[in-house]
């Protein structure tokens, strides 16, 4: 058996990771939350990239000696220089509503409103012989005002072209297929079969 450990208390999260990895892997696997190995601490994240943070976070339980899995996310904007980026779920100091408020104020007068989402997921070893760190980006526009009430985060004011809606304006399953989450599962599924069969 496989003990992976996903540096979260995300219930969804790690209920969608677990059953991801045990209908693609040919193994054994068992994914754990922090509070399942009994770590209860908040990890503390100044990196300046994705990939930064996802690493901090998932060196958390490679250090207690298992398989940490960790990913950090977020909305980047052209015309703002990439914010709110690493920020962006305290981007207002607020929640969802807050963020949406100031991110339209920010373009505000502005043409370019082209933007993407990323998700960066580390897989960090205890020896740190096979760490790796993969990239899943979904490219959209940003509205001028809300539409749908669906999804969480950005979802209201980004419009993705080929559904002609915005993610919160889609069935959570259809977002799924294409958003920069997705990208980045298959990226590490994938990855991370290629690792454990090599052992």
């Amino acid at each position: 058996m496989i003990k992976l450990v996903l540096a979260s208390r995300n219930k969804k999260k790690i209920e969608e990771l677990r059953k991801l990895l045990s209908s693609e892997l040919n193994k054994d696997v068992s994914v754990l939350s922090l509070d399942d190995i009994g770590y209860h601490n908040d990890i503390e994240e100044h990196g300046t990239t994705f990939e930064e943070n996802a690493i901090t976070k998932a060196s958390v339980p490679a250090k207690l000696g298992y398989i940490g899995i960790a990913d950090d996310s977020g909305l980047c904007v052209d015309a703002l220089k990439g914010a709110p980026g690493v920020y962006s779920a305290r981007y207002s100091g607020g929640d969802d509503e807050d963020n949406n408020d100031l991110l339209l104020k920010e373009l505000d007068g502005k043409d370019n409103r082209n933007a993407k989402y990323v998700c960066t997921m580390a897989c960090v070893f205890p020896d740190h012989q096979k760490d790796f760190v993969v990239r899943g980006e979904c490219y959209g526009k940003i509205l001028t005002e809300r539409h749908g009430d669906g999804g969480f985060g950005y979802d209201p004011l980004f419009y993705y072209e080929p559904f002609g809606k915005t993610f919160a304006e889609v069935e959570l399953s259809k977002k799924n297929e294409v958003s920069h989450r997705a990208v980045a599962i298959k990226q590490f599924v994938k990855k991370l079969k290629q690792v454990l069969n090599d052992k």
